[in-house]
């Protein structure tokens, strides 16, 4: 606690401590009030804006430090200056000293709790901002909670202090009135309970919860606003629609159907979506052809000879398509009509809020129907990314879904893009046999990656034998003497100025990783009105402006990875299914993220470049995996550990990994992460040796010896000396 805070907490303490030694809480009370009255009246008399002035101080410190008495003193200014004068004194005093309570209490203790328990209170503070003043608003108007303990829990929260201010004087001004005015009438007052009778405190208590009702209304108010124009069913044919059975959809249906809810999933292509057949399966697939060839090369340094190493990509590509194949059922027509879903194979189109056409081809014929839902979910995915360049049509191009159809492996491949996607298919082709040149505009790989993670993907990449051209930005293609060519601008950075020239790269085929952009056109949302932005846009519970109509999965954002889609899924089914009685908001607390390069490169929490540009204050731990003895019987040894804490704790607030496994070893960091395990539980855990899991234990025991308590230490080794003698 910083000195400033330390002598306002020291002063309040001492002010509150006085008022208590010196008995001044005593003239706080009905009695001495009612005794006191006529001299108050006179005083009133002969100097009234003293008085005033004076009874306005006592009352403002008297709330500001949460005192005893102030019912009494509202009675008081009812008494002393009448109905109107004593209203506005009562009103402003009260507000004043519930906000400099409240400014008290953000000043000393808010940093505090909001860095101890920050992610506890992550939904509350969310909450807050979008209705704090509706919340607050229902406690000021029902007198039954302190207003001492509002004015300083609400002071720990990150509601805005004007907003605060203004709803304690709109809040507390209709039960101010009711003291206040009773206060006129005090010679009839022998308790409080004279004041404040079981009909009023209900009455207070249904007032406390208009506000709450109002902003039922207005939800009300927003759905009728947003379904204007449109005529609801009476009945509908499905509780849940579900468009695209990627890995968002797949498991938007799965939940629905395992609570028993009818729902219909419509595919227009293949089930299983890009992750199946375009994705995640048959890129992990091809980067472990690529690996075995690696190996191959590389295993006469371990005395295996295996000859000249040669590779038929015809079987290559027919291996990868056959992993697609066996992992197809899980994702099959069959399966999910098993499970209880109606699955329909066609186009959808959204035609309004409640209902959708499906246009399928049966028999040769093309045959529409239109079928009705209290939901919907969109699930349509993302494709890849590709820029009008100049030229590119004259070229010979793929991207990462229509790579799996080539037939031959290219000799010269470029691809464009220093992404996740780019870094891994450059190191699985020139692993495979082709000479790859890996285009970025930017000055290094993995823009979103801590610098030094990149250094260390960066140089295996290059060792492998990648061309890497960085501060190339791609301009235009071209055909020069019938061969393809990039021209691109190759920027160099000197201490003067930027000096940039236009640079050949030849190619026999390009690949473009530009990124992903989400599927948001061609099934009616333009049409029906529903917001975009790149992507659709939807609220924390996933909702559109539409309530009833979701969205899920990369055509949602923010992250563009299956699991995260199949996160999502889960809030966007559930609240579909059970709004308004139930809903639940998307957690986005601990996401990981890998990329499988080898070596690969995970991630949970906080990156380091993250943590600074938030200004976030963390300390750095690093285990070097070079000393890892399993990593070295493997030979593997190669990457780090580290991991990101809060200063002189254990709790993790990020982990990167880069190294051989990095993706499972991440594993134990999620799972401490999201139930608030830190180092020292990993250290104290008993991980099998030899193993790459280690890591994780030895890690945290360079944070314990940088962290080791080195007083209590001096004195452990005095003692031991002390014993030897």
């Amino acid at each position: 606690m910083s000195l400033k805070k330390l002598l306002l907490l020291l002063v309040i303490i001492a002010l509150f401590a006085s008022a208590f030694a010196f008995d001044l809480t005593q003239y706080l009370s009905l009695d001495v009030l009612k005794e006191k009255q006529q001299q108050l009246n006179q005083l009133f008399v002969d100097y009234p804006f003293t008085v005033f002035a004076v009874y306005f101080v006592i009352y403002v410190a008297s709330t500001a430090l949460s005192l005893p008495g102030a019912t009494i003193l509202t009675l008081g200014a009812g008494a002393i200056f009448g109905l109107g004068w004593g209203l506005l004194l009562a009103s402003l005093a009260a507000s004043l000293g519930a906000f400099l309570a409240f400014l008290s209490a953000r000043f000393i203790l808010h940093d505090w709790v909001q860095e101890k328990f920050g992610d506890r209170l992550s939904a509350i503070n969310r909450g807050m901002e979008r209705d704090g003043a509706f919340y607050l608003l229902s406690l000021r108007l029902v007198p039954l909670f302190p207003f001492f303990v509002i004015n300083l829990v609400m002071g720990l929260t990150k509601i805005k202090a004007w907003t605060f201010y203004w709803v304690s004087q709109v809040g507390m001004l209709l039960g101010t009135a009711v003291y206040v005015n009773a206060g006129t009438q005090l010679a009839q007052i022998s308790s409080l309970g004279d004041v404040v009778s079981a009909d009023l405190i209900g009455a207070f208590v249904l007032l406390g919860v208009f506000p709450l009702v109002a902003k039922a209304v207005l939800a009300f108010l927003k759905r009728r606003k947003a379904f204007k124009g449109y005529k609801k069913p009476k009945s509908f044919d499905n509780n849940l629609v579900v468009i695209g059975a990627g890995s968002a959809g797949l498991v938007s249906a799965y939940i629905a159907a395992t609570v028993k809810a009818k729902v219909t999933l419509i595919e227009k292509h293949k089930m299983g979506g890009d992750c199946l057949n375009t994705g995640c399966v048959p890129s992990k697939a091809l980067l472990h052809v690529a690996e075995l060839a690696h190996n191959a090369r590389n295993a006469s340094s371990a005395g295996v000879h295996v000859g000249e190493v040669s590779v038929d990509f015809k079987q290559v590509m027919q291996q990868v398509k056959s992993v697609i194949k066996d992992i197809e059922p899980h994702d099959s027509v069959e399966r999910y009509t098993n499970l209880g879903v109606n699955v329909e194979q066609g186009d959808a189109r959204i035609v309004s809020p409640w209902e959708v056409e499906v246009t399928s081809n049966v028999g040769g014929k093309s045959e529409t129907k239109r079928i009705t839902t209290r939901s919907i979910i969109i699930a349509t995915g993302a494709k890849p990314l590709v820029p009008d360049f100049e030229g590119l049509d004259k070229v010979d191009y793929v991207t990462s879904d229509t790579l799996w159809e080539l037939e031959e492996l290219p000799k010269r491949l470029l691809v464009l893009g220093g992404g996740p996607i780019g870094c891994e298919l450059s190191q699985a082709f020139q692993r495979l046999g082709s000479q790859v040149t890996q285009v970025e505009m930017a000055e290094r790989l993995m823009g979103p990656e801590d610098a030094d993670t990149v250094e260390l993907l960066t140089r295996r990449l290059t060792a492998e034998g990648i061309d890497i051209k960085l501060n190339h930005k791609a301009l235009r293609f071209e055909q020069h003497n019938g061969e393809s060519v990039l021209i691109a601008e190759h920027t160099v950075d000197n201490q003067n100025a930027d000096q940039s020239k236009d640079v050949e790269i030849p190619f026999d085929k390009v690949l473009i990783a530009l990124g992903r952009q989400p599927n948001i056109t061609g099934f009616g949302l333009e049409e029906l009105g529903v917001q975009t932005n790149k992507t659709v846009s939807t609220n924390e519970l996933l909702q559109t402006n539409f309530p009833n109509i979701y969205a899920c999965g990369d055509v949602a954002g923010p992250y563009q990875l299956t699991h995260v889609a199949s996160h999502q899924a889960w809030y966007a089914s559930v609240n579909a299914l059970f709004d308004p009685f139930k809903t639940f908001r998307t957690d986005y607390s601990v996401i990981p993220w890998v990329t499988y390069t080898s070596p690969q490169v995970a991630n949970v929490g906080l990156t380091e470049q993250q943590a600074k540009k938030a200004d976030k204050p963390y300390e750095v731990t690093e285990y070097d995996i070079s000393e890892l003895d399993r990593a070295i019987a493997d030979d593997s040894a190669y990457g780090r550990v580290k991991v990101l804490t809060k200063p002189g704790k254990d709790e993790l607030l990020g982990v990167n990994i880069v190294g051989p496994q990095a993706g499972e070893l991440l594993a134990e960091y999620v799972l401490a992460m999201k139930h608030g395990i830190g180092l020292n539980k990993i250290l104290g855990t008993i991980h099998s040796y030899p193993t790459l899991a280690e890591a994780n234990k030895y890690v945290a025991g360079e944070w314990k010896r940088a962290n080791a308590p080195q007083k209590l230490l001096t004195w452990v080794e005095k003692f031991h000396r002390w014993r030897r003698s």
